[in-house]
């Protein structure tokens, strides 16, 4: 029977669809095997020797750079954005203001984030966290998002692994919501939902992936999809900013661990993550919790969930942790 599950933490409702339940495994996006791309690409702008192509804001590790950042050539928002005339007193506009940067995550253009060294990955963490908090400092940004797309179905047009960061100088209203619900549940229950969620899922078992001195990963109860996994710390911290050293490179572990059973298990899928953090203007900061939120692009949105706001999820939650614990990281 089909199941209608809630997330604890956002109030979303998601369908479990269990009357057409697919098994994990059947989400392999079946490419054909094709020729292993480049270690070096002459036209990509982030390979060695290209750095011209695009403007340098930063560079980690001598003499060679391990993770640069540039400007994104395409921004979503702009720094000195300027002024908008005003078009009438109904709608309101204001100027794209914000930044918007790339993290290139190694020299190697055929070296997914999945399989570098741990200690790339933990340079890859250490730079974004700095840029993170760099952009945070800026007057003009209100709300920092850092997100990673891995595959073409994920939206990423440049094969060259890597991340984003974009600064914004508006919260859009489903992260206030989100921040809106963390502050009613410790309103009502004088504890963190997220540090609760995180007590329950320790608890059932069924869904986790990973324990760590610092971190818990988990499936969500209520995935809104097959593989919407959340990686969140065990301690109460509101800013992916405020992590330690030693809970960056325990990030790095899990993280990659995550990675590289998803690149094994489901052959390279398409993938999105990003980190949900508090925006910078919001001032009480004690009922949220920061966390990583990672969804494998198995399916796609069509007229129920734009109708309605809710997704349909084929694969039960307890079975897509199953499948990626019985797979050899």
């Amino acid at each position: 029977m089909p199941e209608l599950r809630q997330n604890l933490a956002t109030k979303e409702w998601v369908v479990i669809a269990t009357e057409r339940s697919l098994r994990p495994e059947q989400l392999r996006p079946g490419r054909p095997a094709g020729a292993k791309p480049p270690e070096k690409d002459p036209q990509c702008p982030f390979c060695p020797g290209n750095e011209g192509a695009s403007e340098t804001l930063y560079a980690h590790g001598e003499p060679r750079w391990r993770v640069r950042v540039v400007k994104n050539k395409f921004p979503a928002l702009v720094p000195g954005a300027g002024s908008l005339e005003p078009k009438g007193n109904l709608y309101r506009r204001l100027p794209g203001e914000g930044t918007h940067e790339v993290i290139v995550e190694s020299p190697s253009h055929n070296s997914p984030l999945a399989l570098l060294p741990h200690e790339q990955v933990r340079d890859v963490l250490a730079v974004l966290q700095e840029r993170f908090r760099i952009n945070q400092e800026n007057p003009k940004v209100n709300m920092v998002m850092l997100f990673k797309n891995h595959g073409a179905g994920a939206g990423t047009s440049l094969e060259h692994p890597h991340s984003q960061i974009v600064g914004s100088s508006v919260v859009p209203a489903h992260i206030r919501h989100r921040m809106d619900e963390a502050e009613k549940y410790f309103a009502q229950n004088a504890e963190c939902v997220f540090c609760r969620m995180n007590e329950e899922e320790k608890a059932q078992g069924e869904r986790l992936l990973a324990e760590t001195p610092y971190f818990l990963a988990y499936v969500l109860f209520a995935a809104l999809s097959p593989f919407h996994i959340w990686v969140v710390p065990r301690r109460h911290t509101a800013g992916f900013a405020e992590i330690t050293s030693a809970e960056a490179d325990d990030l790095a572990r899990v993280l990659q661990g995550i990675l590289k059973k998803l690149h094994q298990g489901l052959a390279n899928p398409d993938y999105n993550f990003v980190v949900q953090s508090i925006p910078q203007d919001r001032g009480q900061v004690e009922p949220f919790h920061w966390y990583l939120s990672l969804v494998v692009r198995a399916g796609s949105a069509a007229g129920f969930e734009l109708g309605s706001g809710m997704y349909i999820n084929q694969v039960l939650p307890e079975e897509s942790a199953r499948f990626l614990n019985s797979v050899k990281g």
